[in-house]
């Protein structure tokens, strides 16, 4: 491993630990030569997971669209962005579960649907007006009632308990 401050190749681990999450590992090094000290992630490299688009297309997975269409779906509501980042890595991880190696984009925008359903119906219903593509309001609304209707569901369910 290269110094980060004088590029030599003479360093040596002072501490190696597993990160919070136990997907990477964190280790503490120190330069032979300047006596520089920094830190390295070492994370394994996931197989590749290629995504089948609803044209047809086919490209490779990638977490942070995922990120985008959770960060458009929240935006201006009072949700904080490690919030966000947690639910992309939690679909992310969800996705490598199903040890697959295609995933169509319309499961994972089931998966990301889901997620919002439970953290907030705002941007619930933001995510699901692009990715339902609703073509008339009547749809829209609909889907609305649908979501009041379970909210009405789980309140009755929490009294009787």
């Amino acid at each position: 491993m290269r110094c980060t401050r004088c590029n030599t190749l003479s360093t040596h681990v002072l501490d190696t630990r597993v990160t919070e999450s136990g997907y990477c590992i964190r280790r503490r090094r120190e330069c032979l030569k300047c006596g520089h000290r920094f830190t390295t992630y070492e994370r394994p490299k996931p197989p590749t997971i290629m995504v089948s688009k609803r044209s047809g297309k086919k490209e490779k997975f990638d977490r942070r669209k995922i990120l985008r269409g959770l960060n458009r779906a929240c935006i201006n509501l009072d949700i904080n962005e490690q919030t966000i980042e947690d639910m992309a890595l939690e679909i992310e991880n969800e996705i490598r579960a199903m040890g697959q190696k295609e995933v169509s984009s319309l499961s994972i925008g089931a998966l990301t649907l889901e997620k919002l359903k439970r953290l907030n119906e705002v941007a619930y219903l933001r995510f699901a007006s692009v990715y339902k593509m609703f073509q008339r309001i009547e749809l829209f609304l609909d889907e609305v009632k649908e979501l009041e209707g379970e909210k009405q569901k789980s309140r009755s369910r929490r009294k009787k308990s």
